[in-house]
C-alpha cells in the first residue's frame, strides 16, 4: 500500500476510486471469484483484484476491473488498499442514558448475567432529558460510522412507558431509518406482566408505530413467554410493523420457532439452539443474527455459527451495542470475534456483517457494491478483508463513504 487516502469533503458529481488491491462486491457475477471453505459452502464475496469503483451521486455505477472503469469527475488513488461494502449493523440499542460499568466489573469477577441490569438503564433513561439522549445516540452513530458502519438499526426498550418509548423512537428516527419498537424488552419492576403486555400491544404500540419500521420482543424466560410474544406480534403486525425477535440468548426457548412462524426478518442471539431451531431457520427466510460481542462481554457460550452455516441458514453479524452487555459499536471487533470464537472464516464473517446484515433488514440497496446499490464503501488500511481478523484490534478503517459522500 502506498500514499494517503484523503476523500474530498463536500464532493459532488461522479467519483472514481482507483488503486484498489481487493474489492469485495458481494456480487459474484462482478468478480467471478468466490472464497470460502468448500465443505461449508462457498462464500459469494465477488472479489475483484486490481479494481476500481465509481460513484455517481449516491449510487454505484461501476464496480469491477480497473481497466474497464469509466472516467469520473474526481479520482482518488487508494494505493493498494482493500474496499468493502459499508457494514450493516442490524441490532443495536442506542437510546439510553448512563452506563453499567459497575455491573460489568462484577460480572468479570464471577457474577452471572441475568438481564436484571436492564432496569438500571431504564431508570437512567427515563430521568434523562431529550437532548442528553439525542446527543448520546448521535455520538454512538458517529462512532460506528468511523468504524465503517454505514447502516445501523436502533431499538427502543429503555423507556417502558408509553411516552418514554415514543420519545426513544422519535429520537432514533432522527438518525436512522431502521427503527425498532422494543417495548417488550422486560416487564417494568412492580408491574403485572399481563397488564404490561396489554399496554405494549395497545396504547404503547399506537404511540410508537408512527416512528418504527420493526417490532421486537425479548422472548426469554424471565422476560416474555410464547403467548405474550404472539399477542404483541399479532397487534404489531396489524399496525404495519415487521417482526424481528430476541431469541434463545439465555437458554433454549420458543423464540426462534415463533420468529419463523411470523416470517420475522431475523432471530437475534441464537446462542442456545435446538436441532429443530436450526432446521427451522435453514428452511425459512428468517436470518440468524449472531452477536458475539454480547457473549464476550458476559462470558457466555458463543453461538454455533458452523452448525447454522452447514444447515444452510443465512447468518448476519451485529454489535448488539448497549450499555450493559455489549458496549461496542465496532463491527470490525465483531468480525474478529466471529472468526476466532464462532469459527467462521474471514470471508463468512465479512459477508455476514455486510450482505447478511442487509438481509436481516430486508434491504437490497446496501451490503453490496454493484451497479444500482447505494454508494456505501469502507476502505481498509490493508490489502485484503482478511486483515480484519488477521490483525485484530488494529485501526484498519482508512476511509468511509456513505451514500457517495465521505464520512
Amino acid at each position: 500500500m502506498t500514499g494517503r487516502c484523503e476523500p474530498a469533503a463536500g464532493r459532488r458529481g461522479s467519483l472514481r476510486l482507483d488503486g484498489i488491491a481487493e474489492l469485495v462486491t458481494n456480487a459474484p457475477a462482478v468478480g467471478g471469484r468466490a472464497v470460502g471453505d468448500p465443505a461449508a459452502g462457498v462464500v459469494p464475496l465477488g472479489l475483484v483484484r486490481d479494481a476500481a469503483l465509481v460513484f455517481d451521486g449516491d449510487r454505484v455505477v461501476y464496480a469491477g476491473p480497473r481497466r474497464g472503469a469509466p472516467d469520473a469527475d474526481d479520482r482518488v488513488d487508494l494505493g493498494g488498499r482493500a474496499v468493502l461494502p459499508g457494514f450493516v449493523d442490524s441490532h443495536a440499542h442506542l437510546v439510553f442514558a448512563g452506563d453499567r460499568a459497575a455491573e460489568f466489573t462484577a460480572r468479570m469477577a464471577g457474577d452471572p448475567y441475568t438481564a436484571g441490569g436492564i432496569h438500571t438503564t431504564v431508570a437512567a433513561t427515563r430521568a434523562a432529558p431529550d437532548d442528553v439522549l439525542r446527543a448520546n445516540v448521535a455520538t454512538l452513530v458517529a462512532e460506528a460510522l468511523r468504524q465503517g458502519t454505514t447502516t445501523i438499526e436502533c431499538k427502543s426498550g429503555y423507556g417502558l412507558t408509553v411516552p418514554d418509548e415514543a420519545r426513544s423512537l422519535r429520537i432514533a428516527a432522527e438518525l436512522t431509518e431502521e427503527t425498532t419498537f422494543l417495548g417488550a424488552h422486560v416487564v417494568p419492576a412492580g408491574t403485572d406482566p399481563d397488564a404490561y403486555v396489554d399496554t405494549v400491544r395497545g396504547p404503547m404500540l399506537a404511540a410508537c408505530a408512527p416512528y418504527a419500521r420493526w417490532v421486537d420482543v425479548f422472548c426469554e424466560t424471565g422476560a416474555f413467554d410464547a403467548d405474550q410474544t404472539r399477542a404483541i406480534l399479532d397487534a404489531a403486525v396489524r399496525a404495519g410493523l415487521t417482526p424481528r425477535l430476541h431469541a434463545s440468548q439465555l437458554g433454549p426457548g420458543p423464540g426462534v420457532r415463533i420468529a419463523v412462524e411470523y416470517g420475522a426478518a431475523s432471530a437475534d442471539h441464537c446462542t442456545h439452539l435446538t436441532a429443530s431451531d436450526v432446521d427451522a431457520l435453514a428452511g425459512s427466510g428468517t436470518v440468524a443474527t449472531l452477536l458475539p460481542a454480547a457473549e464476550f462481554c458476559t462470558r457466555s457460550p458463543y453461538a454455533d455459527a458452523r452448525r447454522l452455516l452447514a444447515a444452510g441458514a443465512t447468518v448476519a453479524l451485529a454489535t448488539d451495542c448497549n450499555p450493559g452487555t455489549s458496549y461496542t459499536t465496532s463491527i470490525p471487533f465483531c468480525i474478529a470475534l466471529a472468526v476466532r470464537e464462532l469459527r467462521m472464516t474471514p470471508a463468512e464473517a465479512v459477508w455476514a456483517a455486510t450482505a447478511g446484515g442487509a438481509r436481516a433488514l430486508r434491504r437490497d440497496d446496501i451490503g453490496r457494491l454493484a451497479v444500482g446499490a447505494r454508494a456505501d464503501a469502507v476502505v481498509l488500511d490493508a490489502p485484503s478483508h482478511t486483515y480484519l481478523a488477521y490483525r485484530p484490534g488494529m485501526p484498519h478503517i482508512a476511509a468511509v463513504w456513505r451514500a457517495g459522500q465521505p464520512a
